[in-house]
């Protein structure tokens, strides 16, 4: 297949070293499972050990493209990060956007896949077939601006960037990976992995080109594409209004969380909503081959950051309480520079305000207080004083001090911004996504809250979610950008046209539903099973005080009925488990038959 530069780089680091090698990529695995997500998770789960820590230097970082990547097909900068989580155990794959990818591509590699563990801080240089390691020590403990800062002085702008802050270097488990300044694989602790191997920074610098099946098919299909699904209405809200949109649209609806999940609702929204983020945009900015361009630059005062995106705006505003947009993009120009998940990181702090709220355990903090908030994202990064006990994220909190019925967080993973007692196939999602509470895995809210779709009903959920869980898949397998809002045959048009293959939209189908199911097959080997797809007893007990979700919350009973029937619509046990009937039909016979007992 074309698209694909069919070589593997491994990079194994040992103690102040490195062994280089390369590898053709093994094409039968792409051909079931594309690339991005799908091929990275394949990866991992043929080469790990079951029962590895994920901090320990047995644990692997792979990063994973695409055949769409260094393309012209819109909004295929994308690249795939994989590793088992620091925060939660499970399978971990994270997306980043930016510039990096396509030049990993250009330097004439597939994937990266890094093995071992370094002694002293370093970082790793990669130009086409250059391998070097470099010390890091005047860059260890700098934040992941400053990082990137130095790096570009010394090697040009030509060159692209991973890096990580001092969270990823204390292994805090809510740490995340920066590029381009502002771009993060955010969740689950993906720095904290590449901190554990003392690995600061990747600079990449590639030369070369992606060959494609026919230039002439492929740039017309992609000019027909740009023009008739790209460049239109349900795309470009993306340009005019980003993400920001949602917090109105949330607070409306009743599901924009408020004060640790207390609520649906803000008092103070409209001092964080798109209309805000208008007043204060300073500039606009694309990934590479983006046709989109929904990075929004803002700028209040000495605060600048490209964001704050919806989830930011949602956990680390309304959620703490705060509707003081200089503070949240202050807020969120910390947590990049110190490489840390604003998601997990506004969740967190605001589970602390409601323990010194009720008495549980005072840790100085209030919903709104400004000036305490600001402070939290180093003291995280650091492991200093309170930030210590912060760094364990919600559910470690829980266990230590109670609370643990609104600790709001899905396998150890907090949740995104969308509360799921005003969207039932939202808490569905939450509980059966791989990594934990995620709002990546599938997006049934869409529908819910801000469609026509029965929000309060069990009805029809577990399909709902299934079809949007095996899209998402396949797409990010393909590593296309999630806002660009392409069906399946578009998919196959462009995969057809550049890899020269026939990609067909029931295959498609069929590889978002195996990447799906090689996912749970990680972590049930891990030992995850339905115990794991539960949420936080406040989303059953506690019923929403205001707004248009005011009384609501989801039975238990109509829960575990979504629940079933998911598990049913997948064709896995009742207690969540794929056996082998489902493996075979899926063509997942190769995996390898091992326990996290063996």
């Amino acid at each position: 297949m074309l698209g694909y530069q069919n070589k593997v780089l491994r990079i194994f680091l040992d103690k102040n070293n490195i062994r280089v090698a390369t590898e053709p990529l093994n094409m039968e695995w792409a051909r079931q499972y594309i690339g991005g997500k799908g091929l990275g998770i394949k990866y991992l789960y043929e080469e790990l050990k079951p029962g590895t820590d994920p901090l320990s230097s047995e644990n692997k970082l792979i990063l994973m493209t695409a055949p769409l990547t260094g393309t012209t097909v819109p909004c295929s900068g994308k690249l795939a990060i994989i590793s088992r989580s620091p925060a939660t155990g499970t399978i971990l794959d994270c997306s980043i956007g930016g510039h990096i990818a396509s030049e990993i591509k250009f330097a004439g590699y597939d994937a990266v896949i890094f093995e071992g563990a370094l002694d002293v801080p370093s970082y790793i240089y990669i130009e086409d077939d250059k391998v070097r390691l470099l010390p890091a020590d005047e860059l260890w403990g700098k934040g992941s601006h400053d990082t990137e800062a130095a790096l570009l002085q010394k090697y040009g702008r030509d060159h692209k960037i991973l890096s990580i802050g001092p969270a990823g270097e204390n292994l805090v488990s809510m740490a995340c990976i920066n590029s381009d300044y502002y771009r993060q694989a955010g969740r689950g602790g993906i720095g904290a992995v590449m901190g554990s191997k003392k690995i600061k920074a990747i600079v990449v610098k590639g030369s070369g080109s992606v060959k494609v099946a026919n230039m002439k098919e492929t740039l017309a299909t992609i000019n027909s594409i740009m023009r008739d699904n790209t460049l239109t209405d349900d795309n470009l809200w993306a340009y005019t209004d980003g993400t920001a949109m949602l917090v109105e649209m949330s607070h409306t609806t009743g599901i924009l969380p408020t004060h640790n999940f207390q609520d649906g609702t803000f008092e103070g929204y409209k001092g964080i909503d798109s209309e805000a983020m208008k007043g204060a945009r300073s500039g606009k900015k694309g990934c590479g081959s983006c046709a989109l361009g929904c990075g929004n630059f803002t700028k209040i005062g000495n605060a600048l950051v490209e964001g704050p995106e919806y989830e930011t705006l949602a956990l680390c505003g309304s959620n703490c309480g705060i509707g003081d947009l200089e503070a949240v993009v202050k807020f969120n120009q910390l947590c990049d520079d110190m490489g840390i998940d604003t998601i997990s990181a506004g969740n967190t702090l605001a589970f602390a305000m409601e323990l010194t709220e009720k008495g549980l355990k005072d840790f100085g903090l209030k919903f709104g207080d400004v000036e305490a908030y600001l402070s939290i994202p180093e003291m995280i990064a650091k492991k200093e004083g309170i930030g210590a006990e912060l760094a364990l994220g919600t559910k470690e909190l829980g266990k230590r001090y109670g609370g643990s019925d609104f600790a709001m967080q899905v396998k150890g993973l907090e949740f995104p911004g969308y509360e799921p007692r005003g969207a039932w196939g939202m808490g569905l999602a939450y509980a059966t996504s791989d990594r934990g509470a995620c709002h990546m895995r599938a997006w049934p809210v869409a529908q819910e809250a801000y469609g026509d779709v029965d929000a309060f009903t069990e009805e029809g959920k577990a399909a709902m979610v299934i079809e949007l869980q095996n899209y998402n898949a396949v797409k990010f397998s393909s590593i296309l950008c999630d806002f660009w809002a392409l069906d399946l045959e578009v998919l196959s048009q462009v995969l057809n046209a550049v890899t020269g293959e026939s990609f067909a939209v029931e295959e498609l189908d069929k590889i978002g539903e195996r990447v799906v199911n090689i996912g749970r097959l990680f972590n049930q080997r891990e030992g995850f099973s339905s115990k794991d797809d539960i949420l936080p007893n406040r989303i059953f007990k506690d019923a929403l005080k205001s707004g248009a979700t005011a009384g609501k919350k989801i039975p238990k009973e109509s829960f575990d009925k979504m629940l079933l029937q998911y598990y049913n619509e997948r064709g896995w046990s009742q207690e969540g488990i794929i056996g082998e009937e489902k493996i075979q039909e899926l063509q997942l016979m190769d995996l390898k038959e091992a326990t996290a007992e063996d």
